[in-house]
């Protein structure tokens, strides 16, 4: 990955007296760190039209995010979810580079967590070559410590399989470890697996959504995380 030095300079500046809160700190990728919620979206309503010649509201496309995108094409219809599934990778993988797209302040707040010590991950329901697809994309300004996709367990969010995952693989307990998303499943995963969560809500899912779970937080923007995240 691309290290931004210009960043990189400017946290050590500010990091002189802060510390993370959690030693381990790991996000959802999709509305979390990248935006990528135009392109689900129309990516959804790409494969319905086409599979199943109807038109959904971009609350029903929408509620299943952060699940794995099968289980999604099966809530949308079981005995056609294999044609869905497909329709909707190709359009969505041809589509990536196009729509994918940053969310301001979330770079900054990256390269300033690494700067500050934390041990930075990945957790994503998307398939791996998904990920590859957006971050070839969108390149990370910081070296992930752990990148966990639909690939590397069996089990998925909100089963908090993932993100033991992602913390055996870092040797790490879950009460040194926060989970930052935008989902509600997100949040459930982080409360089954031990660790601390966070929710935010800029990206598909409401803060009245993310309140009915437990979190330390839910913030609006990522200097408020930031806050949140720094001792």
């Amino acid at each position: 990955m691309f290290r931004c030095i210009d960043a990189v300079g400017r946290a050590r500046y500010r990091l002189a007296v802060l510390n993370p809160r959690w030693p381990v700190i790991l996000f959802d990728l999709d509305g979390t760190v990248l935006d990528t919620v135009e392109l689900i979206r129309a990516s959804h309503e790409h494969a319905l039209r086409e599979v199943l010649g109807v038109t959904l509201t971009d609350a029903e496309l929408m509620a299943g995010i952060g699940t794995p995108l099968r289980e999604q094409m099966v809530s949308f219809n079981a005995a056609r979810a294999d044609e869905l599934y497909d329709t909707y990778r190709r359009w969505n993988h041809a589509n990536t580079a196009r729509l994918a797209c940053r969310y301001d302040g979330v770079d900054d707040l990256l390269v300033t967590l690494q700067v500050a010590g934390a041990r930075l991950g990945i957790v994503t329901s998307k398939s791996r070559d998904a990920v590859e697809l957006v971050l070839k994309a969108l390149p990370a300004p910081i070296d992930w410590d752990v990148v966990i996709t639909h690939d590397d367990s069996s089990l998925h969010k909100p089963h908090p399989e993932p993100l033991l995952v992602a913390l055996a693989a870092l040797a790490a307990e879950p009460a040194a470890a926060v989970y930052i998303g935008d989902s509600p499943f997100d949040l459930q995963s982080a409360n089954a697996a031990g660790c601390s969560a966070v929710g935010v809500t800029w990206g598909v899912f409401p803060r009245a959504a993310l309140a009915e779970h437990e979190t330390i937080a839910i913030v609006d923007t990522p200097a408020a995380l930031q806050g949140v995240l720094l001792a």
